[in-house]
């Protein structure tokens, strides 16, 4: 089955590069905004897999993806910007936007950007989700104080995801924070408990706690 996309951007020619590369990757676009109230409605008529919103579009891409998140949730909202500022990020992502793609992304990735969010994952470059973990550990505190010895068995992936578990987030909480699906949180901790040679997560996260050599 076609997946089906709403593009809002107020450039017409960015608007013509991104349905060109999306109609490429099997994608089809069943409508064009320029602004955010008209990608409101247009969502609201064609009803798509995704809307495809700019941040700084006039009537406001964040506020566009808020409406879409309240009226119809089950649309996937993803933003695709020029802008790498932190607070631009952070609204997109308290306003239910599942990807923020930067403009300059590779044109063909951006199906593949899309498809992974339509799976269930989120489209964050890797440069930007180094920012939300550092957000999300200074709010939290960390729990290990500095990676311990015995980490040394995990690599940084695992590592992180039990560096949130201690927090006391849930998987699917974990999960969102790393962008990543529920599933693949439970195969990190399965590996985690599987080299730390313990039964349960409490556990390798009480020896990850407790050592200190």
């Amino acid at each position: 089955m076609v997946s089906r996309v709403v593009i809002a951007d107020d450039h017409p020619q960015l608007r013509g590069r991104i349905r060109a590369a999306l109609e490429a990757g099997g994608f089809e676009v069943c409508a064009e905004a320029a602004t955010g109230p008209e990608a409101v409605r247009l969502v609201k008529e064609h009803q798509p897999d995704v809307a495809l919103l700019d941040v700084h579009m006039p009537g406001n891409g964040i506020r566009a993806a808020v409406e879409i998140g309240q009226s119809l949730p089950a649309v996937a909202v993803v933003m695709l910007t020029i802008s790498r500022d932190d607070a631009d990020l952070f609204d997109s992502l308290r306003a239910g936007a599942a990807g923020y793609l930067l403009k300059d992304t590779d044109p063909v990735r951006l199906p593949l950007a899309l498809r992974a969010v339509l799976s269930g994952e989120a489209a964050i470059p890797r440069s930007l989700v180094a920012r939300i973990l550092d957000e999300v550990r200074a709010a939290s505190g960390p729990r290990f104080g500095r990676r311990p010895k015995v980490a040394a068995k995990l690599t940084s992936r695992e590592f992180e995801v039990m560096e949130l578990l201690a927090t006391g987030l849930s998987t699917d909480e974990v999960a969102r924070q790393l962008f990543l699906s529920p599933t693949t949180i439970r195969v990190h901790i399965s590996s985690v408990l599987r080299k730390l040679r313990v039964k349960d997560r409490k556990a390798a996260i009480d020896l990850l706690s407790d050592d200190t050599s």
